[in-house]
């Protein structure tokens, strides 16, 4: 009965945080403005649910992230959509999959990674008020890095087209979106895990 109701609680808390996605998703408060740029929030549910459920939550966590974004650049596609939208592909099939592989694939692999570096994390230190904020800021820029790194290793000529520059730009533009953007978000992403994170572990809410 009791790992009965276990599973139970952690079926209702994983679909409470697959819910949470679906709101930052589709709502200004996914992103948080920052003095020159907008970060990304809608990750963070993603790391927290690996935290407390696991690595095949954060996973699945992941999925649902993927799937907002493919809705997303389908049906509001703004300059980079084909990247994100199997949809939007202007390369046919090769490039319907590339795109869910961008917008679903990397997703997934973030929120599976996450519960592999918490397990790992939580080894090295029981403290997580030192172990959170890592985590956040870790798996935020690995999130940044993989979507970032995908985009320029499958689709850079087709970013390049999109951005109006030449091949040889690609790749200062794919990097500096990785500092300008990606640092900002991972550091939001490392203090509010830390904060919300240190709430849900110490009151064992899903325990």
């Amino acid at each position: 009965m009791k790992r009965n109701e276990s599973k139970l609680r952690k079926m209702s808390g994983v679909a409470l945080m697959a819910a949470v996605i679906i709101v930052l998703a589709n709502t200004p408060l996914g992103m948080i403005q920052l003095p020159v740029i907008k970060a990304t929030t809608v990750h963070i549910p993603v790391i927290l649910g690996a935290v407390i459920f696991g690595p095949s939550a954060g996973a699945f966590l992941g999925a649902v992230f993927g799937v907002c974004s493919v809705l997303s650049n389908t049906f509001a596609p703004p300059l980079l959509s084909f990247a994100f939208s199997p949809f939007m592909s202007t390369t046919g099939l090769s490039g319907a999959v590339k795109a869910l592989w961008i917008s679903v694939g990397c997703r997934i692999l973030m929120g599976f990674s996450a519960g592999i570096l918490w397990k790992l994390l939580r080894k090295l230190s029981s403290k997580s008020s030192l172990t959170l904020p890592v985590e956040g800021f870790l798996m935020s820029m690995f999130h940044t890095l993989i979507v970032m790194g995908s985009i320029y290793l499958l689709l850079a000529k087709e970013y390049a087209i999109a951005k109006d520059v030449t091949a040889d730009a690609v790749w200062g533009l794919i990097m500096g979106t990785v500092f300008a953007s990606g640092i900002p978000e991972a550091v939001a992403a490392g203090i509010l895990t830390a904060f919300i994170g240190k709430v849900l572990l110490r009151n064992d809410i899903y325990a």
